[in-house]
Parts: C-alpha cells; structure tokens; sequence
C-alpha cells in the first residue's frame, strides 16, 4: 500500500504588510511644523534698502531663524509687528516717518513684552538712553561683528538685555549726569539753527535774560564754554538733531 502524504498548507508569502506611509508623512509634516515654530521670528526695520538685504540674508543662513518682514520706516515697522508677531525686532533708531523710539513706543503699547533690540550708527548717550528708556531689550551698532549679532539676537529671544560694556557705560554717565530741562533742550535746537537769545527768546515767548540764564545752565550742566561746543555736544550725545 502507498501511504497518502498530507497536504501541505501553503502560506501566502504575497500577502502585504499595512501601509505606513500615512503615518511617517504625518509624522514629517509634525517634525516640520516644529522646526518651523521653534525658529527665532525676526523683523527688520531700516529705511536702507542694502542694510535690511544684508540682514535678511545673513539671518536667513541661521537655521534657528527665520525673517518674518522688512519695514521701510517706523511707521510700517509699527503696522508689520501687529501683522507678524515676530519674536525680536530689529530697528533704527533714525527712520521717516516715525524714528525708532517713537515705533518702540507704539509696539510695546500693544505688548509690554516686545522684544526690541535698536541696531544704529549712533552711540549718543542720550540716543541710548531714551531707547532703553522706551523699552528696548537691546541696543547695538551696525559695525557689531555678525556672530555678535545673532547671540545678541538670541539673548534678547530667551528674555536677557543686550547692551555692550562700552555704551552701558554711556548709559550709566547719562542716568548719573545732570539732565537737561526740556526748555533748555529747545533753547539748545534754536541755538543750533544759529538764533540770537533775542530770536530765542521771541521764539519761545520769554525775556531775553531768561535765555541768558538758560544758556549759562546748558554750558554749565554740558561742561563746555561756547555754543558751538554746546551744540556740537548735544548732536554727538543725541540730545538734538541738525
């Protein structure tokens, strides 16, 4: 007799295992909007055309940040921040329309929390001053080194200040020194467009002996002996602008 062999139970070796595509492209698109959001968001603000380029070019290399506008002057500085939101802003301090402490005021006026850093070429101690006064979380000159710019940018974005050791100081002499009263700062613009204290005076409707004694206060308060000093000192330190 021949002995029957048992069938042999074939397994079906094509069967396909479950997709997961879905998944991993959820999972990428997840990855991705994380990387996105944890991006440090940057405005730039200056009325020149070659430093914002230059600034969004540099920040767009960074892969922790991403520009998120650029603003011609203060006034579309203000409108871009409401639009944007963005993390840190950076700004001019001498723009039309609107100068950097006055858009630092309005920004910060919708959130006392704005993260500001003011890059310029002016290092006035009342430039400084007056910025940090507004609220501006930092404040830097456009020759800082680029790396030096970007830790700043990233101190500012994790809540610290970033003033440099040379213009805090600045800053300190200002807050410590003697300030000038806002009719001697007038007295100080009519001085600089070359009027007598007579014009001043008529100018500012008073006698021609207060303007005398606010004279002898600004030479006494700035340390200087003449009005070109006077008003060459006040143009350095951001107390007038000619």
């Amino acid at each position: 007799m021949t002995s029957k062999k048992k069938p042999v139970r074939k397994t079906n070796k094509s069967a396909k295992k479950p997709r997961t595509r879905g998944t991993k492209t959820s999972k990428t698109i997840r990855a991705k909007a994380a990387v996105k959001k944890s991006r440090i968001a940057v405005l730039i603000a200056d009325d020149h055309s070659v430093v914002r380029e230059g600034l969004a070019s540099l920040i767009a290399r960074k892969p922790d940040m991403t520009v998120v506008g650029e603003a011609s002057n203060g006034r579309e500085a203000v409108d871009l921040w409401k639009q944007c939101r963005p993390d840190v802003t950076l700004l001019d301090l001498r723009m039309p329309e609107l100068d950097g402490v006055g858009a630092i005021k309005e920004i910060r006026a919708g959130d006392e929390n704005a993260r500001i850093i003011v890059l310029t070429t002016f290092d006035g101690d009342e430039d400084i001053y007056r910025a940090i006064q507004a609220g501006a979380k930092g404040y830097l000159l456009k020759d800082v080194p680029r790396e030096a710019l970007m830790d700043s940018i990233r101190r500012v974005h994790a809540g610290e200040t970033s003033v440099p050791v040379h213009l805090a100081a600045k800053l300190a002499e200002r807050v410590s020194g003697e300030t000038l009263s806002a009719r001697e700062i007038e007295v100080l613009k009519l001085m600089a467009q070359g009027k007598s204290n007579k014009e001043i005076g008529s100018a500012l409707f008073i006698s021609e002996g207060t303007v005398k004694s606010h004279v002898k206060a600004i030479f006494a308060k700035m340390n200087v002996i003449s009005r070109t000093e006077a008003v060459a000192n006040a143009t350095r330190r951001g107390l007038i602008q000619l």
